[in-house]
């Protein structure tokens, strides 16, 4: 179910997919099932919980949720696929409504203790707040991390969580240590990123492995992996003026009109 969740591997009948968008037209998305329904789909799913399931406004049709990435099955379990719901009635895409409230629930688990922030010299001067999942060998999370200030200028602050691509016991994991480690985090992740050793040595505890394991709970491909304020996930680098327009349509999506 996993893979399932990671990229679209599942094809399912036409029909059933027409039947979902036809059904989400005229059924109100206040459906509900009971606790017991809920436990018997969850029941035909292999490593399902009643936790991660909940019913859409498609009778026999249920989210299914591992982290904040989001599938949806059939109530008997014989079937599963991946894509967006939508509410036809008013084009509310209820999957990312849901996906981007995950997202931002995973993160308030992690105090900003664990973070190495980067802000405007006057926390006043701050408009918007961004998460990013970082490298500290990704050529572009370098490139991000080298116009830091213009950010913070533009009123971004930005919060790193380390993601080392390579995994656990790899030299980019082992530097993800050694930035957090270091008595100047913020010095130690610039020095990281212009290729410099580190003098720091690995300690413990660390929060690289929750960090990275949060990022795949969260869905995340590559790196960096931006969230914003509301849950979005930006799938890469954008340049301080890019940014700030991508943040101010995140702020205000009723002015940036329909996607």
């Amino acid at each position: 179910m996993k893979r399932l969740l990671h990229r679209p591997r599942i094809v399912i009948a036409l029909g059933l997919c027409l039947a979902v968008v036809a059904a989400l037209a005229a059924t109100p998305p206040d459906f509900i099932v009971s606790s017991a329904q809920l436990s018997a789909v969850a029941a035909r799913i292999s490593g399902a919980k009643v936790s991660d399931l909940r019913p859409t406004p498609v009778p026999g049709i249920y989210e299914y949720k591992q982290g904040a990435q989001i599938a949806y099955v059939t109530e008997d379990g014989r079937f599963a696929f991946n894509g967006d719901l939508y509410l036809l009635a008013d084009k509310t895409d209820l999957t990312d409504s849901h996906r981007r409230a995950l997202r931002l629930s995973l993160l308030a688990a992690l105090p900003e203790s664990s973070m190495v922030i980067f802000e405007p010299k006057d926390p006043k001067d701050t408009k918007y707040t961004i998460t990013v999942f970082t490298d500290v060998d990704c050529q572009y999370c370098r490139l991000l991390h080298s116009q830091i200030a213009d950010y913070n200028r533009l009123g971004v602050r930005v919060r790193y969580l380390s993601f080392p691509r390579t995994g656990p016991n790899t030299e980019s994991w082992f530097k993800a240590e050694k930035v957090w480690c270091s008595a100047d985090r913020q010095v130690a992740l610039t020095e990281a990123k212009l290729g410099r050793p580190l003098a720091a040595r690995v300690c413990s505890p660390n929060p690289v492995n929750q960090e990275y394991e949060l990022g795949k709970a969260i869905g995340l491909d590559g790196t960096p992996g931006i969230v914003t304020e509301s849950g979005d996930l930006l799938p890469g680098y954008l340049p301080p003026p890019a940014m700030i327009e991508e943040l101010k349509a995140d702020a205000n999506p009723a002015a940036a009109g329909p996607s």
